[in-house]
């Protein structure tokens, strides 16, 4: 019953997009003024997520880490520039902003000290991949495209990066049962997604609250699905961009991007709710062309999500709370995990 209620508040929020907005150039002014006010147009973003950090324990998705890098002024690698302008149809101009991120995500079933493979529980799995995203700012929304490549099985380094961190940093249980993850299997997701930021908005006494509805499809043997949210942000209203920190897939869609104001230090709240029909999940599923641990997956997923972004000059930290419904048969109890995004203008 939770599921279908974010699910309602998600597709209802995406489908009210097509009653109008109140002011739809208004987003790409200040995208432009944004552009043109600063010289500090490159970002660095670390972004970690843990179920630690949520209190919850070690289990189902237990970690995952990714650095980003972008420039507003770079362009994307030629080979990425023939793929998704002159064959894909996404439409590459001097405003597209473009991005590269390295990350790491791990997962291991409830009990991480049972050697032996768990059929009822989720698969032990890791993900080590490499990302091209590119957002293009429209009139009244922005459409994002990613195109991810990575590795699943020992390649990725869970085994050793989970091993390390439980001996050497957070004093845990030895996790026990990396002989039983998935094999070896090459990772491929294309990402598309449009927003529409300041769909709606109030502005009064200095403050802005907005309302963001969003759209997003994933295809691939990793990830595929079909997805559609909203997301509400509020803090002081400065007449800047304060776009949503980073975030690992599937998440809460955002580029990072933020603007510096007149004062020292800024702060704005955000949350929203997404809701996902899921046709392949790999790290559920099992791999692809070989027989492998797996489970039943839940074809229907969501996701409420809550955080909190401080700006001091140049710096934003930003951290995001994060309830998710059941994704597997046999699960006991939903996902909550905690996100830390640390991310440097300059």
């Amino acid at each position: 019953m939770r599921f279908l209620f974010f699910l309602f508040l998600a597709l209802f929020a995406s489908f009210q997009v097509l009653a109008g907005d109140a002011d739809e150039s208004r987003f790409s002014r200040l995208a432009e003024d944004s552009a043109l006010r600063s010289d500090a147009h490159s970002f660095l973003s670390f972004a970690h997520e843990n179920d630690l950090l949520a209190g919850s324990g070690d289990k189902f998705y237990t970690s995952g880490a990714q650095i980003t890098y972008f420039n507003v002024r770079s362009k994307p690698p030629v080979f990425i520039k023939k793929i998704v302008d002159e064959w894909g149809g996404f439409d590459i101009g001097d405003a597209t902003l473009t991005s590269f991120t390295l990350g790491q995500k791990i997962f291991t079933p409830q009990d991480i000290e049972i050697a032996a493979v768990q059929p009822n529980d989720r698969p032990w799995a890791g993900w080590l991949y490499g990302s091209v995203s590119m957002a293009n700012v429209r009139r009244n929304h922005v459409d994002q495209l990613g195109l991810t490549l990575g590795v699943i099985g020992p390649a990725s380094m869970a085994e050793q990066t989970q091993k390390f961190v439980h001996e050497h940093i957070s004093n845990s249980p030895e996790p026990k049962g990396w002989n039983g993850q998935l094999h070896a299997e090459p990772g491929l997701v294309v990402q598309w997604g449009r927003r529409w930021p300041l769909w709606r908005e109030v502005r009064t006494g200095g403050y802005g609250l907005q309302f963001e509805p969003n759209v997003s499809v994933a295809a691939g043997n990793v990830y595929t699905y079909g997805g559609s949210g909203m997301v509400m942000t509020f803090g002081p209203d400065h007449g800047g961009i304060q776009d949503t920190p980073p975030r690992l897939f599937p998440s809460l869609p955002g580029t990072g991007y933020f603007d510096t104001s007149d004062r020292v230090w800024d702060w704005y709240l955000f949350a929203g709710v997404n809701g996902r029909v899921v046709a392949r999940n790999l790290f559920l599923d099992g791999n692809t062309f070989r027989d492998s641990p797996s489970v039943d997956k839940k074809p229907l997923v969501a996701d409420a999500n809550a955080g909190l972004a401080l700006t001091l000059g140049t710096t934003r930290i930003a951290y995001t709370l994060v309830y998710r419904t059941r994704e597997f048969d046999g699960q006991d109890e939903p996902s909550v995990f905690g996100s830390v995004s640390l991310t440097q203008r300059f």
